[in-house]
């Protein structure tokens, strides 16, 4: 499985398919590994990556992630075997437990406590299946028993939402040859106030739900920081901006702490492709 050096996140459900068309061109051109999607309301999931490995001829497509509450574990593994058998291997399946509101609100599942749910989800894709140690399944994990199960029953973790701090825990946890594959937003804008709106306006969707802060309380971030759309540590943090080669340190950060991979979600101006498309290219080189 080989992710390549850096990625891309986008969340392709803004997208229509002359959108999503011209994204995958890009990324594939400017060089990135893989192309990193979320499971939304709008496009499902594996049907999506379908299109996208269709439409491209190297680039690797992954989950980040697929809800362990959309499909039961048989189809998700015919899934990911599907997908891998019909275009070159290139589909990696990230997992995830979601949030209790898409969940239970949107899906109508009953939410299982997280870590013992995933246990038993990861055990019905594998179980009984030669070779699937090798199967190119991450989890998304966050916490301490999530990162373990990530490297006792997949090849590794995707991360969402952290830091170079968190990165470093999760490397000593997972241990070697894992797959450590965070994301983190970036936003190609040197004046501090303008691109603080942009990570406020962005992160507004995950401050209420309890996985992401719980785990922003347990890094080090204070409530207070996570009041009144975060403070400015709290969104210089989740958000590197500035110039190309202050943003390159950031990432180069996670590297250093351990990641093994590092997918970077543009962030912008609603609509604004044209600034996603310039740090596309900007930081391709990282």
């Amino acid at each position: 499985m080989n992710l390549g050096r850096l990625g891309i996140w986008y969340p392709t459900d803004r997208l229509d398919a002359d959108g999503l068309g011209a994204l995958l061109h890009l990324v594939e051109e400017q060089g990135y590994g893989t192309l990193w999607y979320p499971e939304s309301r709008g496009y499902e999931s594996l049907a999506l990556a379908g299109c996208m490995l269709g439409a491209t001829r190297r680039l690797h497509i992954g989950s980040s992630i697929a809800s362990i509450y959309a499909r039961d574990a048989f189809t998700a593994r015919r899934g990911m075997v599907t997908l891998n058998d019909l275009y070159g291997g290139r589909f990696v399946l990230g997992l995830g437990v979601s949030h209790v509101p898409m969940v239970e609100g949107i899906r109508g599942h009953v939410y299982e406590k997280p870590v013992p749910a995933m246990r038993a989800y990861l055990d019905g894709i594998q179980k009984g299946e030669p070779g699937s140690e090798g199967w190119p399944l991450l989890v998304a994990a966050l916490g301490p028993l999530m990162l373990k199960l990530s490297a006792t029953h997949a090849r590794g973790a995707v991360p969402y939402n952290v830091t170079p701090g968190h990165t470093a825990e999760a490397a000593k946890i997972l241990g070697p040859n894992k797959v450590l594959a965070v994301e983190q937003k970036v936003c190609l804008e040197t004046d501090p106030a303008k691109a603080r709106a942009l990570g406020r306006k962005e992160l507004h969707r995950y401050m209420g739900l309890p996985n992401y802060r719980n785990n922003w309380l347990r890094i080090g971030f204070t409530e207070a920081e996570l009041e009144g759309g975060g403070s400015d540590r709290f969104i210089d943090a989740m958000v590197l901006h500035g110039d190309a080669a202050a943003i390159r340190a950031g990432l180069r950060a996670h590297f250093a702490a351990g990641a093994t991979h590092v997918c970077l979600q543009p962030v912008h101006a609603e609509g604004d492709i044209a600034a996603r498309d310039a740090m596309i290219r900007a930081l391709a080189d990282t």
